[in-house]
């Protein structure tokens, strides 16, 4: 049994409006019986604008540990599409304040799944190939005003449209400080909720996911970048006919100088949407200092061009406090 976890504490302050601190608390909770079944989990703690908290489910599944290169794991999952989602977004583990453009709610990555999953690795000559793969209940459409407003992808128990999604992630490490991976997912969804209420009988269309990453460390420089879509089609007969695609892709760079105690940031992304409200370019420099390993105080500021007089477009100064325990 182990109980581990993250906490962030942060203050915002966006041009033109008011700044603001913030806190969440992730516990993760594992429990492992021999080398057979581990369980495993984690809660998100947040405090809102108006002072209430609220409790979400991350993630929480299952895991059968079948072999030394196979993990079948049943629950709501991360989704295993791309790299930062599942492996960088802890706020000790990502280098910088935020996330990159397009990976936040309504945006271009996927959050996380309800369903089934295999993953796991083996050797292969010299390097090391991983994959995953995984069946789930699929996403939903937000609609607003007539239009797709975006993909919610935040794990759904139940499936209204009665489809299901399919999809996984291939990746290969030739050299012990480089991966490089390919996603993608597809699938059929439909819109059965509007802020009008249920939507019934409304016709299926098609959803796609397709993602490409990389990372690479050398001499104390960590790179990476990433690119994602999600895609969805039209659909005659339906009541908001026009589907859209929804990209983003970033590159980051940073370096550990000094006695490794100071770290410098670097990440530029750009995020497009159907929604010129939501299409954004973003410019992020951080510095860092490593309390510890694990813990560290974080100042970032962010250049952002978005639609103008809309948030998107709002440059931000960050200053955040991260600990995983």
């Amino acid at each position: 049994m182990l109980l581990t976890g993250y906490a962030t504490a942060e203050y915002v302050d966006p041009a033109h409006d008011s700044g603001y601190f913030g806190a969440s608390f992730n516990p993760i909770f594992l429990y492992k019986y021999r080398d057979l079944v581990l369980g495993e989990g984690e809660l998100e703690v947040e405090i809102d604008d108006t002072g209430d908290t609220s409790v979400a489910l991350e993630y929480g599944t299952i895991d059968l540990l079948l072999n030394d290169s196979l993990v079948l794991l049943a629950g709501k999952f991360l989704s295993p599409l791309g790299q930062f989602r599942q492996n960088l977004h802890p706020s000790w583990i990502n280098k910088l304040p935020s996330a990159p453009v397009g990976f936040g709610e309504d945006g271009a990555a996927p959050d996380a799944e309800i369903g089934i999953q295999a993953r796991g690795g083996i050797a292969l000559g010299g390097g090391r190939f991983g994959y995953s793969a995984y069946v789930g209940n699929g996403p939903r459409l937000a609609v607003e005003n007539g239009e797709i407003e975006g993909i919610d992808s935040e794990g759904y128990a139940g499936n209204d449209d009665g489809e299901s999604v399919v999809g996984g992630r291939l990746s290969f490490a030739p050299l012990p400080k480089l991966q490089l991976g390919l996603s993608g997912a597809t699938g059929k969804v439909a819109i059965t909720e509007t802020g009008g209420g249920p939507v019934l009988d409304d016709p299926s269309r098609n959803y796609d996911v397709f993602g490409l990453d990389a990372s690479y460390q050398v001499a104390g420089f960590d790179l990476r970048g990433e690119y994602i879509q999600q895609k969805v089609g039209n659909a005659t007969g339906s009541i908001v006919p026009e589907g859209g695609k929804w990209d983003t892709w970033y590159a980051q760079g940073s370096y550990k100088f000094g006695s490794a105690k100071w770290e410098g940031v670097v990440r530029y992304g750009d995020f497009n949407s159907p929604h010129p409200e939501q299409s954004q370019k973003q410019l992020a420099i951080g510095v860092n200092y490593l309390l510890a390993p694990q813990a560290m105080v974080k100042v970032g500021f962010e250049v952002n061009d978005g639609l103008s007089g809309e948030p998107t477009d709002a440059n931000r100064l960050l200053v955040q406090v991260a600990y995983g325990f």
